[in-house]
């Protein structure tokens, strides 16, 4: 099982590559802007260690705070599905 808070399924490799990208983009984007951990947690409105848990690519992290902080520092995202097929509307 993959290592983390709350997670409760096992995570493919492929997945949790994501997950420690999306960390890493958000840190970088973070540190560019100047801020530090704690400057991006008050404008999140969420505790110092879960900006360090998302840095880290940690996968039990609610998707809600990884997506508000990459929006916070103008990371845009996008769904795609592994078929190649497009999400619902």
């Amino acid at each position: 099982m993959a290592q983390g808070k709350r997670i409760s399924a096992d995570i493919d490799g492929g997945a949790l590559q994501a997950i420690r990208h999306m960390g890493a983009e958000a840190k970088l984007a973070r540190t560019r802007a100047g801020e530090g951990q704690s400057a991006a947690a008050a404008r999140l409105g969420v505790h110092v260690q879960t900006i360090a848990r998302i840095e880290s690519g940690e996968p039990g992290v609610a998707i809600g705070h990884v997506l508000g902080m990459l929006a916070l520092y103008g990371i845009a995202t996008k769904l795609q599905l592994a078929d190649g097929e497009q999400p619902a509307s």
